[in-house]
């Protein structure tokens, strides 16, 4: 008889357990909902803060800036945070995005967040040697952009069909300014359908699209 006697204490014994565990179980998961809010805070911040040292280094070393250099009051204007309305402006086009120099800093720092900013790099590069009027520059320069962004293994090799690259491989032996035509509008097309919606779905976008700014130091960004 002791023997079933045992057997229900022992029962007793395991639910008083189990209900303990339960009420502690739920303690518990509201501790952890809470460090995980605290979590997803801190992860925020350190996103946060890892765009505004790349946009800042984008901002500085943007083609732009090589011609203010005189003009040192100038060149810190256009550093500054753009307004929520400015900024809401990027996402009604991809062209508004590029042609504001906030903007384009913004959109560097979120591909290298991405591990993609050969895309732009090329893109930028090709706006550049569009412009280019010497014709034995055109031909470094195309030699260049070829060797840094289109050949097998190229440092910052792009994702184009087989065809386009060898078309550029012959173009380039006599460069013209359309050499690379093909290559950069296939480049335009995958930003804009992939990297472009990202980029305004990013925490960062969001923030600059906020009426109150992150902090004190994002505004002087």
């Amino acid at each position: 008889g002791g023997s079933v006697a045992g057997r229900g204490r022992a029962m007793q014994s395991a639910v008083f357990l189990a209900l303990q565990h339960g009420g502690s179980g739920r303690v518990e998961r509201g501790g952890r909902r809470h460090g995980e809010a605290a979590e997803r805070g801190r992860m925020k911040r350190t996103i946060i803060k890892d765009w505004k040292t790349r946009l800042s280094y984008f901002l500085q070393n943007s083609s732009n800036s090589t011609k203010m250099k005189s003009k040192k009051v100038g060149k810190q204007r256009t550093y500054f945070r753009p307004s929520p309305e400015e900024a809401q402006l990027w996402s009604e086009a991809f062209d508004e995005l590029l042609a504001n120099k906030y903007g384009l800093a913004a959109f560097r720092a979120f591909l290298k967040s991405e591990f993609c900013e050969e895309n732009i790099e090329f893109w930028l590069a090709c706006e550049d040697f569009k412009k280019t009027k010497s014709p034995q520059k055109l031909t470094l320069k195309a030699k260049k952009i070829y060797n840094d962004f289109i050949e097998k293994e190229a440092p910052k090799e792009i994702n184009i069909d087989f065809q386009t690259k060898n078309m550029i491989a012959q173009n380039i032996q006599e460069a013209t300014h359309t050499c690379f035509s093909a290559a950069q509008k296939r480049v335009y097309s995958l930003m804009e359908n992939n990297s472009y919606p990202r980029f305004l779905e990013s925490e960062f976008y969001q923030e600059l699209c906020k009426k109150t700014p992150i902090t004190r130091a994002a505004q002087d960004t």
